[in-house]
């Protein structure tokens, strides 16, 4: 994980991603590989930027990292942040203006999470400033205090949006468990740092929100896109995200420290990766997902996936002690190394269509194609090999 991790994914984004011209990092580079110096820049890839690169330098301390991450934590606190209404920006050009001021509550999780993971890496105040600052932006605006959750979208101002989507392949819902996933991570990493009591009860509430809302009961299955009051029409099963709910849904209860709550926690899991599983090929891969009112299935290879696939999958052997689960996180390993990995240029390709071929289609990095999945596997693996 650590040669991966340092010759493979993290060289790539200091010697080809960095923007010596205008600042931060490059928006994109296809997936022939052909950097695109004038492409838009988004608050996701930028947040994630910082936080593989701060997490990298708390596990490593090596100081290039250290670096990488201060010029994206700058770069995203002078750009990206909305200085007048709070929260951040979902996209700049290249030369840093706004191109796209609404405010995408997942957008600002992502911001906190790589904001809160550099200040626990390096002790930095401005950095936890900021994170808290970011987290009481989505509790003021985007909590629905009524219905419970948080509201997908709002405008620049924090008024009601109508195309709340997070991509252009998502249902436009008020209430998405993507984005619910990820206000749960980066609200669980600032209270590591920053163990604020109303901070814990709304990590305690999202997780309450994912067994009592978004699992579905009948298949174990997360279900995807909700309306205000959590109607969905349940008919979208996403392989990857089942089993990346299975760990991070874990870390949140552990990091808690509420036995009760756990203990909920983990009489849940083992069934949601069960369900996860369906999504499980012979040669070691795990498929992208499956519609379930029209019985089609998307058997792309997607890097992420595999990630995921591979962490869940360790999780459950490390604290469920499944043999199993480690056997099919070794075999998902084998098909990422073999299959994923540019050995060549560095990072991973987007992902391998259904009859093999690399996706050229989408990005090697760009608005989606961050230092996350990857970089997070590899830390989690030696973190945890560590422990």
């Amino acid at each position: 994980m650590r040669e991966t991790l340092e010759r493979n994914i993290l060289p790539y984004w200091m010697e080809r991603m960095t923007d010596e011209a205008h600042g931060g990092y490059y928006g994109q580079a296809d997936g022939h590989d052909a950097i695109h110096a004038q492409a838009d820049k988004g608050a996701i890839l930028n947040a994630r930027i910082l936080w593989a690169f701060s997490a990298a330098y708390r596990v490593t301390r090596n100081e290039d990292y250290l670096r990488a991450a201060t010029r994206a934590m700058h770069y995203l606190l002078d750009n990206f942040v909305d200085h007048l209404y709070g929260g951040v920006f979902w996209s700049l050009d290249y030369q840093g203006q706004p191109t796209d001021n609404k405010k995408q509550t997942y957008a600002i999780g992502f911001a906190i999470y790589g904001l809160s993971e550099y200040a626990r890496a390096t002790g930095d105040p401005v950095a936890l400033s900021a994170a808290t600052s970011l987290y009481r932006d989505i509790e003021t605006h985007a909590y629905d205090k009524v219905n419970n959750g948080y509201i997908e979208a709002l405008t620049r101002n924090w008024q009601p949006i109508a195309d709340m989507r997070l991509s252009d392949k998502d249902e436009n819902g008020s209430r998405t468990m993507n984005t619910h996933l990820h206000v749960l991570e980066p609200y669980t990493n600032l209270y590591r740092i920053w163990p604020d009591e109303g901070l814990k009860r709304q990590i305690a509430n999202l997780v309450g929100i994912f067994l009592d809302k978004i699992l579905n009961r009948e298949t174990y299955h997360l279900d995807l896109f909700f309306d205000d009051q959590w109607h969905g029409k349940r008919n979208v099963q996403s392989f990857g995200h089942d089993i990346e709910a299975v760990w991070l849904l874990h870390e949140a209860a552990l990091v808690l420290g509420d036995a009760a709550l756990l203990q909920r926690v983990e009489d849940m899991l083992p069934q949601i990766a069960q369900a996860a599983d369906e999504g499980l090929q012979p040669d070691g891969s795990l498929i992208y997902e499956r519609w379930t009112d029209s019985g089609e299935t998307d058997k792309q290879r997607q890097w992420w996936v595999m990630c995921e696939c591979i962490i869940g999958h360790i999780d459950l052997y490390q604290h469920f002690h499944d043999p199993e689960a480690l056997q099919k996180a070794l075999r998902c390993w084998d098909y990422t190394k073999h299959h994923l990995i540019d050995h060549e240029q560095g990072e991973w390709y987007w992902g391998r269509l259904e009859d093999g071929d690399i996706d050229r289609n989408n990005d090697k990095a760009g608005f989606w194609k961050c230092p996350y999945h990857n970089s997070r596997m590899c830390l989690e693996l030696m973190e945890r090999a560590l422990s």
